[in-house]
């Protein structure tokens, strides 16, 4: 009499079951490898880095060389206008009352025409700005000479005819 024949789904069953413990046991060991690195590798970098980090902070400020290159004076153009052709309206924009006034009064004293005087769009203006109309940088540049003003540029939210016919505007800010 021949054997029975054995159940197909007993000889694949020891096979997948073979398989998934293989890939467990491969999984385990890949954990515990990378868990082994970052342990042998964690240490020493951190002290590199800790070490590199000292020497950065603890290094005295390198100052630049002396540039070699020829040095190329910017000459700008002289002022056209003489301050008393020389129009320029004052925007308090500092929030402080009376600073428009006082501002425009000492413009006057320096010679400057002043047309209007009055409160900027904001109050918040941490420094104090001289615009100017295009053509009139060199006339602008004198005036910021003359208030101790730093920040000069173009007209920046004002319109040309916001200027009441003048070709500057001083925006007084905080500072």
């Amino acid at each position: 009499m021949d054997a029975p024949l054995p159940n197909p789904e007993a000889l694949i069953r020891p096979w997948r079951t073979a398989t998934f413990v293989a890939s467990l046991v491969a999984a385990v060991e890949l954990v515990l490898l990378i868990a082994a690195g970052v342990v042998l590798l964690a240490k020493p970098l951190a002290h590199a880095m800790h070490a590199h980090a000292t020497a950065s902070a603890l290094a005295p400020v390198k100052k630049p060389a002396p540039a070699k290159a020829v040095h190329h004076a910017v000459r700008l153009a002289a002022p056209k206008l003489r301050r008393s052709q020389t129009s320029v309206l004052v925007l308090n924009g500092n929030g402080r009352t009376g600073a428009a006034s006082s501002a425009a009064a000492t413009l006057m004293h320096l010679g400057y025409r002043v047309p209007a005087k009055g409160n900027a769009k904001r109050q918040d203006y941490a420094t104090t700005v001289v615009m100017y109309r295009r053509g009139y940088e060199p006339e602008a540049r004198r005036l910021a000479r003359d208030m101790h003003v730093k920040v000069v540029g173009p007209l920046d939210g004002l319109a040309p005819s916001a200027l009441h016919g003048g070709q500057l505007a001083v925006v007084l800010g905080a500072g």
